[in-house]
């Protein structure tokens, strides 16, 4: 079974136009929450859902909007680094999504810069 939790980053597509969106899921066995934050204007959103090996599905209701519930299902890469499916509102509104794990360590991505543009600070760093 895959293990999600975790930052992660990624986008979905409403006709044809892609919306970014930064997810936290937390992963308890089988059972996932999280919440997640659409660049758009319906903002934050709690999740729940399950993970049954590679698959996964969740809901996903806004805190501004609870009417707007969207269904996604999807497939866990086999190194749990990616994930993609498809989401759906309603028989009308649905399209592809992705998304794939978030490096949040600032400290890490600063070091691996400057060792590519610097090398002796770089070392100075550690």
């Amino acid at each position: 079974m895959a293990e999600l939790t975790g930052p992660w980053l990624g986008s979905y597509w409403q006709a044809n136009a892609p919306t970014r969106f930064e997810a936290t899921f937390v992963q308890a066995n089988n059972s996932l929450s999280g919440r997640i934050i659409d660049d758009g204007p319906l903002g934050e959103a709690q999740l729940q859902g399950q993970v049954t090996g590679r698959h996964i599905s969740f809901t996903k209701k806004y805190f501004n909007n609870p009417s707007y519930t969207i269904q996604y299902s999807g497939t866990v890469s086999e190194d749990g680094n990616h994930m993609n499916g498809q989401w759906q509102f309603n028989s009308k509104n649905s399209g592809p999504w992705e998304a794939h794990r978030s490096d949040n360590d600032l400290s890490k991505e600063l070091k691996t810069i400057l060792a590519k543009n610097a090398p002796e600070l770089a070392t100075t760093t550690n």
